[in-house]
């Protein structure tokens, strides 16, 4: 055989591997079957180096050869193993004589679970069938080691020959990946039971005082382990016999040492490496609970404290190891508490923070690659199947299975999942853990990631992969469209099985449907969290039934937008919202077609509908602007200009001011609607939405101007009498307002002249009256509600003064109050020379040369002083009102203030309406401290954002953070609260469940505003 035929048989280094054919005792010419199996493993080349090696290290490597060269079977297992595990292949080394595990009928045939704790007990010297087996620490005794060490090693060793074994029918083809997976389990119960028989050889007064059971979790409790990964466990523990508190504490503590020494013996790493770590984080309290418990404290804890989450761990625990009465004993009195949890008043909170941590947060550029918690990955696949057994193994036992493939099996079997998804599902399941075994073998060592094509290794790694699972015409390539075409189908069967079930019963769909009664589908609902199950079964039944075009789009779109509307604050609104948004647009072809050809704005629907009745209602008035969701350069701020021309268009295009006015409405509506969509979606920040609502607000007053002062002068005969400006103030002024503000402003006219200042004022009255009217009048497009206390004397003073009766007030009546209040009035509206002069009379007063003296510093103090406790409502909460509250808006716009009646008129650049701008140029001045501008600004727009956002989620205003813990969690979730980074562990790393959305937004703005509160207090009162 030449270099050349090696190479087309798969060796990469051809001429290389004709040298170690021949290093190795072969005949290029007459070994063709064992050079074949070389060349047959996924990897020739690593293969044949491996063989090398073992013949190296072998004390009789003339046995070995001609073994390979008779014995097709023991050829094909030991080149797959040389060829796939560089860390098998390492045993073997420092093990040559195990090549023979390999060999014969024993090889091929799959143990028993009993018979690998057999084995491994005998390993340690201990009686298997004794109630507690005690390792024979003299078998270790003679080597000049200390014997416990030797026996830990010798069961180290044990362990990894048993793996040598699986590996070998695993690699063949003799056992399926749910048969390795489980035997991978059983090993691990039966080398955690030999451990525990160890340690207590090593401490036999404990084992005196207590008996102690190891229950598995996650991967090792449903018997679907991997090559590599931590095993989960949870020990109960009880004294040996019956006695005093003192002996029940005295067995607690023995137990506490022999479960140590049992996972300290298996964590450990010697000449064998780690085997895996033992992890009991998933007991009780986590990391902070006690390692052992008896059996009256778990049954307490989880009956009082545990959460949703935990029982869904429990669904996989199974006593394996350690005292089988105890552990029979403790499954018997959990398993009911399991399967009740569905029945929980806490269940559906605890359902939408699990899903959540299925969607965790995995570093950048490495989504593509995570086969366990990747976008269709194995945890898809897990959690979909738990979540349906929790929700309906509660009336259906035949459910109960720890295991994925079995209860996917029976979810199928007894109606709950479709025959065709469920076999989908368990082929993607299978080759997801195929691929995820093959990964573990190379090394040994526990990981998710299939290699990055763009490091150096990578393609050769993707390549040894991709052979190892069959794919030999080109294996990146075949390797690489196998798992996206695999994680694809995840999604659609993940959608498809927990959600399309639903619209069978209420809808006809194929037979080989899963189908479920109308009551297993209110279950399945109320799971998902809808509050009125049955009421959004009713709308599922409105959408889909019938035979039209229409009813069947619905049919392909809700499997997939039901989980869109779970995942959002409020379900059962986001369900009848598209209800009704469908049925106002009713066959409108473009809508479903939209909805069905672009998942983005599906979703983005969803989730509007589901988090905000603000926009919601906005969108049933005007359900065509769905259209704009499809792209963010729609949902943008628009220019102003832009908005000009068409309230202008407006204007001219109605007879009635009723009516032109009427149509700016709708303008603005159609603005406030893509203003609120561009917030909830992430799109704009809140100073954008801010600016956004102020832009449409000042065009829609202007336009509403323009009407009715054409109004006043035809009733004044067609005579204009005067000259009229709209002065906003306050938020309005500044360019922050929210979604419930009102529009503060001032109305100045200014006579023409020789016209008498009595009909003038006439004049501007009824021009301001009416606008007023108009933007306020009845009807479907929201109102602009007009606020005018900011004036003059206040609610005392005239409505509209001439500017010479402002200039005249200012000069004689200003107090220290309206000089700050004016650092915000910007002219919106009006005559172009009016709102210039305007400005000009109250530069002076807003920007005093020298700045504000000492005594109107104090008078500052003092409002602010009496404001805090006279202005904030009863009974409100001082720390979360976030616009009188402490460290809210109030605090922070009053140091800006301050900071421009002090300085403003050294520089011009203060002369700013916005509070943010503010707060920016006096950090540039140095007249505030950097660090105390970026806390102001955080405590602001946090503020700023809460405000708006419990508009937007309840559809009416709000200063406070909800104390209705519902809403408040919904706003949180409206903010993007609640995304929780994960854990790769099984079922959650410390064991205990993170915050929820509300705790998150409450401890972020107690946080924020307390800073911002301290830096306030600083500089508003530091001389």
């Amino acid at each position: 055989m030449t270099a050349g035929a090696l190479a087309r048989l798969g060796f990469s280094d051809s001429t290389r591997a004709l040298r170690l054919v021949t290093e190795a005792g072969l005949d290029a010419r007459a070994d063709t079957e064992v050079i074949g199996a070389l060349a047959a493993a996924a990897d020739p080349d690593q293969a044949l180096l491996g063989l090398l090696r073992l013949l190296e290290a072998a004390p009789d490597p003339e046995e070995i050869l001609p073994a390979l060269r008779e014995e097709r079977e023991l050829r094909t297992r030991l080149c797959r193993i040389l060829g796939a595990s560089t860390a098998l292949t390492d045993h073997l080394v420092r093990h040559p004589g195990d090549w023979r595990e390999l060999r014969g009928a024993d090889a091929a045939r799959t143990p028993e679970p009993e018979e690998l704790r057999r084995g491994l007990m005998h390993t340690v010297g201990a009686h298997p069938d004794d109630t507690a087996p005690v390792a024979d620490l003299s078998l270790g005794e003679g080597s000049g080691a200390e014997p416990s060490a030797v026996l830990r090693h010798t069961l180290r060793v044990a362990y990894r020959r048993r793996v040598l074994r699986l590996t070998g029918r695993d690699l063949t083809g003799v056992n399926t990946v749910d048969e390795v997976a489980a035997e991978l389990a059983d090993l691990a119960a039966a080398t955690l039971d030999a451990a525990l028989a160890v340690a207590r050889a090593e401490a036999p007064e404990d084992a005196e005082l207590c008996r102690l059971s190891v229950i598995g979790m996650g991967k090792c409790g449903g018997r679907e382990l991997n090559y590599v990964s931590d095993v989960d466990v949870v020990f109960v523990a009880e004294p040996a016999t019956d006695g005093t508190a003192e002996d029940e504490q005295g067995a607690q503590r023995a137990a506490t040492r022999l479960a140590t020494a049992m996972m300290r013996i298996l964590s450990e790493t010697d000449a064998e490496g780690t085997l895996w770590e033992v992890d009991p984080a998933l007991r009780p309290e986590g990391k902070n609970g006690p390692l052992v418990r008896p059996l009256a404290g778990h049954l307490a804890y989880y009956e009082r404290w545990a959460k949703t989450w935990e029982f869904q761990a429990l669904l996989k625990a199974r006593p394996i190891a350690g005292d089988a009465e105890l552990g029979r004993a403790y499954s018997e009195a959990i398993s009911p508490m399991v399967w009740e949890a569905a029945g929980r008043k806490d269940f559906v909170e605890d359902v939408q923070a699990m899903r959540r941590r299925v969607v965790a947060h995995i570093p950048a550029g490495q989504a593509e690659r995570e086969l366990k918690l990747g976008p269709g990955g194995l945890r898809d696949i897990e959690f979909s199947v738990q979540l349906l057994q929790l929700v309906h193994g509660r009336s259906d036992d035949r459910l109960r299975s720890g295991n994925t493939l079995r209860a996917l099996t029976a979810l199928s079997e007894y109606g709950y999942v479709g025959r065709k998804d469920a076999a989908g599902l368990a082929e993607a399941y299978r080759f997801l853990r195929r691929v995820e075994h093959l990964l573990q073998l190379e090394r040994l060592r526990r990981t998710h990631l299939l290699p990055d094509p763009q490091s150096p290794d990578g393609p050769g790694q993707l390549r040894q992969l991709g052979r190892a699972l069959g794919f030999t015409a080109d294996p990146v390539r075949e390797l690489t469209e196998a798992r996206k075409r695999v994680s694809a189908e995840v999604r659609r069967l993940h959608e498809k099985l927990f959600y399309r079930p639903l619209l069978n019963a209420v809808a006809k769909l194929p037979e080989d449907e899963a189908r479920l009664s109308p009551e297993q589908a209110v279950e399945r609902l109320g799971a998902l969290g809808f509050v009125d199950p049955r009421g959004a079964l009713r709308h599922l039944k409105s959408l889909t039934s019938g035979l039209s075009r229409r009813a069947a789009i619905q049919r392909t779109l809700l499997p997939v937008m039901l989980g869109w509307f779970a995942d959002s604050p409020d379900p059962d609104a986001g369900l009848l919202g598209f209800r009704q948004v469908s049925d106002s647009l009713g066959t409108t072809p473009w809508y479903l077609r939209l909805l069905r050809d672009d998942v983005r704005v599906a979703e983005r629907m969803a989730w509007l509908l589901g988090t905000s009745r603000y926009a919601t209602e906005l969108l049933l008035r005007a359900p065509e602007a769905v259209a704009t969701l499809a792209d963010d350069a729609d949902l943008r701020r628009r220019e102003t200009r832009t908005l000009v021309t068409e309230a202008d268009a407006a204007l001219r295009r109605y007879d009635t001011p009723e009516e032109a006015v009427s149509a700016v409405r709708a303008l603005r509506r159609r603005e406030l609607l893509r203003t609120a969509a561009a917030d909830l979606l992430g799109v704009s920040s809140v100073e954008e939405v801010g600016a956004a609502l102020t832009d449409i607000a000042a065009v829609t007053i202007d336009a509403a101007l323009r009407a009715a002062y054409a109004k006043a002068v035809a009733e004044s005969g067609g005579e204009k009498l005067t000259r009229v400006c709209v002065v906003a103030m306050g938020r309005f002024g500044g360019g922050e307002l929210t979604y419930a503000s009102d529009a503060d402003v001032m109305y100045v006219h200014d006579p023409l002249p020789g016209v008498d200042t009595g009909s003038a004022t006439r004049q501007a009255l009824a021009t301001v009256r009416e606008l007023a009217r108009l933007l306020e009048m009845p009807q479907a497009e929201p109102p602009l509600k007009i606020d005018t206390d900011l004036r003059p004397e206040g609610k005392s003073g005239p409505v509209v003064r001439t500017l010479d009766s402002y200039a005249a007030y200012y000069g004689r009546w200003s107090q220290v109050w309206e000089s700050q209040a004016l650092l915000r009035a910007r002219p919106i509206a009006g005559d172009e020379g009016l709102c210039s002069a305007f400005t000009a009379l109250i530069d002076p007063l807003r920007y005093p040369d020298g700045g504000v003296d000492g005594s109107a510093v104090l008078e500052i103090r003092k409002l602010k002083a009496r404001m805090e406790a006279e202005r904030l409502p009863r009974g409100a909460d001082p720390t979360l009102h976030t616009k009188l509250g402490r460290g809210g808006l109030s605090d922070v716009e009053w140091v800006a203030q301050l900071v421009q009646l002090r300085h403003a008129h050294e520089h011009p650049d203060l002369r700013t309406t916005g509070t943010l701008e503010a707060l920016g140029v006096a950090v540039a001045h140095g007249l505030l401290a950097a660090d105390d501008g970026v806390v102001l600004e955080e405590a602001w727009r946090l503020a700023s954002r809460v405000r708006g956002m419990v508009m937007l989620v309840r559809g009416r205003g709000g200063d406070s953070i909800p104390n209705d813990l519902r809403v408040r969690a919904a706003l949180a979730q409206a903010m993007g609260y609640g995304e929780d980074d994960g854990d790769d562990d099984e079922g959650g790393g410390d064991g205990l469940e993170p915050e929820g959305p509300a705790e998150q937004l409450t401890d972020a703005y107690l946080r924020t505003t307390r800073r911002a509160r301290a830096v306030m207090e600083r500089v508003f009162y530091d001389d």
